[in-house]
């Protein structure tokens, strides 16, 4: 099926639900389909048709899904773009997936009108305010273009409905092909997974609607519920729209998490509302988990997945959120765990064999949310798609009762000495004392040892630490060769626009 009859199915259904809410505005599911019916006639008229790509490069509004189901309902494949990035990674994008259109913020006016020379494919610019000479005017085309006819188009289940490109952390970025297919598996596993759906529901999009927000909106309007959504995170407002609109459910990356764990007002909110918080994306230490059931309450569920398996990898259920239980009980918070339904999880060892409980080994992924490839990279995608499996890169063990630990990725493993050091290890470890806040830990290449084992370290307010206090307490808690032989001390460790800690950069910064 075409994903864009989601929202055709509630706007038959349950018409004056609320469908989205953005500061004064509010739109029901009638409202809503009828301005994306609107946006897809205005795009046919510029001459879009089924299979062309359209770029998104927008703040979180209330227009960004409107784009998106618009795109989905015409056939086309969208392209949604981090708002974050800079006007040459704009060119990037839409030159590599050869962009016919672009719908983007009036904040990026004056960006996209300098780099629109660059483009080699895209011919309409669409703004979605005080358009630029060259530039249309988003809403005066829904107001031009209404109509009463519904405008989802037919499309077969591998056509390609998302590009979403990949965060670059290791070469360029290159865009996984996600198929109409691929969304519905995606979004009819998050309901019966990590929160079980009904229109009811109000869900709060904080995150960015460009990667996992917006596969959680979908997952939403598939069941006919209302997008609260929110221009950016700040813990006070997501914490205000809780209270206020009665909010059940929230997806945001364990930095979000722990920036409304730390809220120093956060007792003075009703949360009671929530029933289900789904974070991932990036690790959630162990110890920053504790401290958000404790203030939060039993709400978390984690999931475990990639770009190339949107949010379809494993799942930690609320119930298996346990902070006083047995041992075992409590020991699970490490993991990521268990295979999603209709996914498959193993681990592999060098020789694409599946290895034993508790063998170390590459974790690979089957299941009908695997995307079809990468963008115009055969290498690339018989790299990752082999034998049918999805090669995640991420290093993990699975134990007797089938629950995933993640142990690394395997390009981050530090090989020093000839022994395997795994970063999340250490930065698990070391995230349990009393004076470190946060902490990301490296290997640099070295003419004796191979690598050496770095850790850069975020101190408490207040707190004064030493590389020997550092290093002795991996020593109180770890093997020797595990501790760091260098210890940098910083104001705060650089992040992605998703709150992921860009490892990479720390890299580059210690190597000069």
């Amino acid at each position: 099926m075409n994903v864009g009859g989601y929202l055709t199915r509630a706007a038959i259904s349950y018409p004056d639900n609320i469908a989205q809410v953005f500061g004064d505005m509010q739109f029901t599911y009638l409202e809503l389909n009828e301005r994306v019916n609107a946006l897809s006639v205005a795009l046919k008229s510029m001459g879009l048709q089924k299979g062309d790509r359209i770029g998104i490069y927008q703040k979180n509004s209330h227009c960004f899904m409107e784009t998106l189901l618009a795109c989905f309902k015409l056939g086309c494949c969208a392209i949604p773009m981090n708002f974050r990035l800079h006007p040459k990674e704009v060119v990037y994008h839409l030159n590599d997936a050869r962009a016919v259109a672009i719908i983007f913020s009036g904040d990026f006016n004056e960006d996209i009108s300098g780099i629109s020379g660059e483009l080699t494919d895209t011919e309409h610019y669409i703004s979605l305010g005080s358009p630029l000479e060259g530039q249309l005017d988003y809403e005066k085309l829904i107001g031009d273009n209404w109509t009463e006819e519904e405008q989802l188009v037919d499309v077969d289940k591998d056509d390609v409905a998302w590009l979403f490109y990949t965060s670059g952390t290791t070469g360029r970025p290159k865009g996984a092909m996600l198929t109409h297919a691929n969304l519905v598996a995606s979004s009819v596993g998050w309901s019966a997974d990590l929160m079980h759906l009904h229109p009811e529901d109000i869900a709060l999009q904080a995150a960015p609607l460009s990667h996992g927000g917006g596969i959680h909106a979908l997952a939403v309007v598939a069941k006919a519920g209302t997008n609260i959504v929110q221009e950016y995170f700040r813990a006070k407002d997501v914490l205000e729209a809780i209270e206020k609109y009665q909010v059940t459910n929230f997806w945001g990356v364990p930095t979000m998490i722990k920036m409304l764990a730390d809220y120093p007002q956060l007792a003075s909110y009703d949360l009671s509302s929530l029933k289900w918080v789904v974070y991932g994306g990036a690790p959630m230490y162990v110890e920053d988990l504790k401290k958000a059931i404790e203030k939060i309450g039993p709400v978390f569920v984690q999931i475990f997945g990639q770009g190339e398996t949107p949010m379809t990898g494993t799942y930690l259920r609320t119930q298996e959120h346990i902070i006083d239980g047995t041992e075992e009980e409590v020991r699970r918070l490490l993991s990521a765990g268990i295979e999603r339904t209709c996914t498959e999880v193993k681990i592999f060892d060098e020789n694409d064999k599946e290895v034993p409980a508790k063998v170390k080994g590459e974790i690979v992924v089957r299941g009908p949310a695997v995307m079809k490839g990468y963008w115009e990279r055969p290498e690339e995608t018989a790299k990752t798609l082999r034998g049918g499996w999805l090669y995640t890169g991420d290093v993990g063990y699975k134990d007797e009762r089938g629950y995933i630990y993640l142990v690394d990725r395997s390009k981050d493993v530090i090989i020093s000495g000839g022994a395997n050091v795994y970063p999340r290890e250490l930065e698990e470890v070391l995230l349990q004392h009393p004076g470190i806040h946060e902490v990301a830990v490296i290997g640099l290449r070295d003419d004796y040892w191979g690598e050496i084992v770095v850790a850069a370290v975020v101190a408490k307010p207040g707190q004064q630490l030493g590389k020997d206090d550092v290093v002795q307490y991996c020593a109180d808690n770890l093997a020797g060769y595990k501790k760091p032989k260098r210890v940098e001390f910083l104001d705060e460790l650089p992040k992605s626009a998703y709150g992921k800690i860009l490892k990479r950069q720390l890299r580059d910064m210690f190597n000069n």
